[in-house]
């Protein structure tokens, strides 16, 4: 496009390149003119200025051999402007959390969850805060029906939705639908498993066709996608329930969206933290039987932590993205949130698979035995993140964190210590990606109705970040997740702070729960974090299931 455009700008900068001479000492008046460009070039200005963002030095003859090639990309990138990409159209490379040394486990083994039969109550309402895993028997005895589990948790979430905002859209006509055919299936002897008939929330950046999918965002506030995402599908075919897409923080970042702030059922006056805002305050406030969330760095982990759910980030492929908002493509897991480690486990193995449509999924089997204990796990700490002195407002964090480690070798585990290396970077390349998958979004300003309105120059100073910064940013992943598999070869399990470990598993994939542990002297949860190998989630989600055998932290609710 550029290449015939002032032929004399090559000449002279060619000319004195070949002998050696600074551009600089062009004569005044000719060194202006090969400055001067269009409106649609770049000049030397613009170069000298460019680098300094991209934080490299180059001399003025550097710069001038710059300019024709980099007028070249400018032009291949209006070219690309011209091609209309989805958000969910990932980049043709595609990231691996299994690097070499690693040994998966390929055998399928049935699927066992702990069985008991419990009454129904008087009043079904009892029920609400129930885990799945004694909601299921006694829909499976026909003790009820599940539509009678879904009108209970329809009138709690529009009962306390005013008080906690966690609700976009209630899927009423779809769940009462379902439930109507589930009570006819199951009264015919056609159980479907332990999900049948169990009422759900799906985090609102996950596509439910002919309801809203709004991104949590005003731009998108009435946008309908018209097919349903994977997990949906899966969770259609194990014959649970969807009630309501919950709410997400604007275009998945924290608890404020474009309907207020998502509130902590523990204590309303407080956010709910992170973008599964509303999939952590209605499973935790009984409005639910579980929800979905979705996790680029954090944001599972986080509101599981505040609003004392137990929330699993599964290894990186675990689960297909097909239908959901890319917010990173190399990052985004999606994931359970439920009252307790089974119920995830339950969820995860109807979730779990590999999907044509999502290419990072991988075809690996998620083996769960209930009954199993975990007493034979290896299991190591990050000693260094139980050391830390921490502000006082964090002091019960820390000493509950400190008391999960005396908890655990009361219960058998000889714990070791493991140094785990820094990471700072999953951030950077989160929102490289993201830059990327809402390029045309931010572009064509349709960013200015966000309420956070910090986002719009996050997303812009990412779309600067040189390409080769992004791919040093991957090499530099890729010696971490080389340095965390060898600390694994030796571990199953790693306990820690779920702050300490969050960003370096979140850019390597490995699978994380976070999980009750305590209570803060105002009543509010504490969290801990389990860290598992990659794709070994059936030996993270056993540790963490004896750890709540073991501890009574999960079973208390909160008061609305």
């Amino acid at each position: 496009m550029f290449e015939d455009k002032e032929p004399a700008r090559r000449i002279f900068l060619s000319t004195f390149a070949a002998a050696g001479l600074s551009s600089t000492l062009l004569p005044g008046v000719l060194w202006a003119r090969l400055q001067e460009t269009s409106d649609s070039e770049v000049s030397l200005t613009m170069m000298r200025s460019s680098a300094r963002l991209a934080g490299l030095d180059f001399d003025e003859e550097e710069l001038g051999l710059m300019v024709e090639e980099v007028n070249k990309n400018l032009a291949h990138y209006r070219e690309m402007r011209e091609i209309e990409i989805p958000n969910d159209v990932p980049p043709a490379l595609y990231f691996d959390p299994v690097v070499p040394g690693i040994a998966i486990d390929r055998q399928s083994r049935p699927f066992a969850m702990r069985r008991e039969t419990p009454a129904r109550p008087a009043d079904l309402e009892e029920v609400a805060f129930w885990p799945v895993t004694r909601l299921a028997p006694l829909v499976e005895t026909k003790q009820v029906r599940p539509s009678e589990l879904t009108e209970m948790y329809l009138r709690r979430l529009e009962r306390f939705n005013p008080l906690l905002n966690c609700v976009v859209n209630l899927t009423v006509d779809r769940a009462m639908e379902q439930a109507r055919r589930a009570d006819e299936e199951i009264a015919a002897g056609r159980y479907r498993g332990a999900l049948h008939g169990i009422p759900w929330g799906a985090k609102d950046i996950i596509a439910v066709a002919g309801t809203p999918t709004t991104w949590g965002a005003a731009p998108f506030a009435d946008r309908v996608i018209d097919h349903d995402a994977a997990v949906v599908e899966r969770l259609d075919e194990a014959g649970a329930i969807l009630v309501a897409k919950l709410t997400t923080g604007e275009l998945a970042f924290g608890h404020n969206w474009f309907g207020g702030r998502t509130n902590n059922p523990w204590n309303p006056d407080e956010g709910s933290s992170g973008s599964s805002a509303g999939s952590g305050a209605a499973t935790a406030a009984g409005l639910v039987g579980f929800a979905v969330g979705t996790d680029t760095g954090g944001s599972i982990l986080s509101p599981a932590v505040r609003c004392g759910v137990a929330g699993l980030r599964p290894t990186f492929g675990r689960v297909s993205r097909y239908g959901v908002m890319a917010a990173g493509f190399s990052l985004d897991k999606i994931g359970p949130m439920c009252r307790s480690v089974e119920d995830c486990a339950v969820v995860l193995h109807h979730m779990a698979g590999a999907d044509p449509r999502d290419h990072a999924t991988a075809d690996v089997p998620f083996n769960w035995n209930g009954e199993a204990d975990g007493g034979e796990l290896r299991v190591g700490f990050f000693e260094a993140a139980f050391e830390e002195q921490v502000p006082d407002e964090n002091a019960s964090t820390q000493r509950h964190a400190r008391r999960t480690l005396e908890e655990l070798r009361e219960m058998g585990h000889v714990l070791r210590p493991v140094t785990l290396p820094q990471n700072r970077l999953s951030y950077f390349i989160e929102y490289v990606e993201r830059s990327a998958g809402f390029d045309a979004f931010k572009r064509e300003r349709r960013d200015k109705d966000l309420v956070r309105q910090r986002h719009r120059g996050e997303l812009r100073a990412s779309h600067l970040v040189p390409g080769v910064e992004y791919l040093q940013a991957n090499r530099i992943r890729r010696m971490l997740m080389d340095e965390v598999a060898a600390i694994f070869a030796e571990l199953d399990v790693i306990v820690a702070p779920w702050r300490s470990i969050n960003p370096l598993t979140s850019m390597t994939g490995h699978p994380v729960i976070a999980v009750p542990n305590g209570y803060t002297p105002e009543g509010t949860p504490t969290g801990i974090a389990f860290v598992g190998q990659v794709h070994g989630e059936e030996k993270l989600l056993r540790a963490a299931s004896a750890y709540q055998r073991a501890t009574e932290y999960h079973e208390r609710h909160p008061s609305l």
